[in-house]
């Protein structure tokens, strides 16, 4: 069990760093190809972070627990909204800008149809290429767009003016390098710990390895609060959640076919969908996200956690 709990943490701190590294070297790459800022913040920063959940699922799924793999997307993206939303704006309110409501509602749309795949019982190989094409057309989405603002650029976390490419080189190796063993780990230690415990692997990757993929993100989203710009984050957790729905699983199930857990189709779905409808009254109404509405957001990802172990 101890030995369970080290493998967990130190999974965990080199998940966080090297998916750090990545997003660095992936941001500074894409800028000094030329790429449009616009489309590397969309696509690049928003998927970057995504990367632990990425290589954890797909070594979820070969190593012979794709419940965990499921557990880690689903309670990534509630993780993403409740706690992730809601502890930055317990240290400053985050501002909801006026151009995010065709990105959350391409993210409602990923969650519906994420959903309505998982009552087919498993994502296998059809049901993998539906999302990786649902991916498809959003990215297209993202590029049409990003060639009619191309003036509008914007200032990305990670980058650097003139970074030399060995410095890109060695960010971008560290993150390819850092990530599969960091989910190595953290997947054979949550394994560990769930038969320890006597509880499966979906809750396992519903909690503690969705709280640790999602620490990308928190730091950011915190990091971003502390400066007042906190505002960016919205962006972010909107991209982010649409790639584990459409990418993430989409990847995964190539690799190997992933059963939906019925707990899973009777609440953690509905729970994932719930939050992100949530989210829309602040991007609809355009009202910020007030440190009363962080405490509200955190209470009830707690509620929900909490209820897990006693459903």
């Amino acid at each position: 069990m101890l030995l369970d709990l080290v493998m967990i943490a130190g999974g965990l701190v080199v998940l966080v760093l090297a998916g750090d590294a990545l997003v660095k070297g992936a941001v500074n790459l894409s800028l000094r190809l030329g790429i449009p800022a616009l489309i590397v913040g969309l696509t690049v920063v928003a998927f970057g972070t995504s990367a632990p959940e990425l290589i954890v699922s797909i070594q979820a799924v070969l190593s012979g627990v794709p419940a965990l793999a499921l557990g880690n997307v689903v309670g990534s993206n509630t993780a993403n909204i409740l706690l992730v939303l809601g502890i930055p704006a317990l240290i400053s309110a985050i501002p909801v800008a006026r151009n995010l409501t065709r990105d959350y509602a391409i993210m409602i749309a990923a969650s519906v149809l994420f959903i309505a795949l998982a009552f087919t019982g498993s994502f296998g190989l059809w049901q993998a290429l539906v999302l990786l094409a649902g991916l498809t057309l959003m990215l297209g989405d993202c590029y049409l767009r990003a060639r009619r603002q191309r003036a509008g650029a914007v200032e990305l976390e990670g980058a650097e003016d003139g970074m030399p490419g060995l410095k890109i080189a060695g960010y971008l190796l560290a993150g390819l390098v850092g990530l599969p063993a960091g989910a190595h780990f953290l997947v054979e230690g949550a394994v560990g710990v769930a038969t320890v415990m006597g509880v499966s692997e979906a809750i396992i990757g519903l909690t503690l390895v969705a709280i640790g993929t999602s620490l990308p993100e928190l730091a950011t989203t915190v990091a971003a609060a502390i400066r007042r710009e906190a505002g960016v984050a919205l962006g972010n957790v909107l991209g982010s959640n649409v790639f584990n729905l459409l990418g993430i699983i989409g990847v995964a199930g190539l690799v190997g076919p992933i059963p939906v857990p019925l707990e899973m189709l009777q609440i953690d779905l509905w729970v994932m969908l719930a939050a992100s409808l949530l989210l829309g009254g602040f991007i609809w109404l355009k009202r910020d996200i007030s440190r009363l509405w962080g405490v509200v957001l955190l209470f009830l990802y707690i509620a929900y956690v909490v209820s897990l172990f006693y459903w």
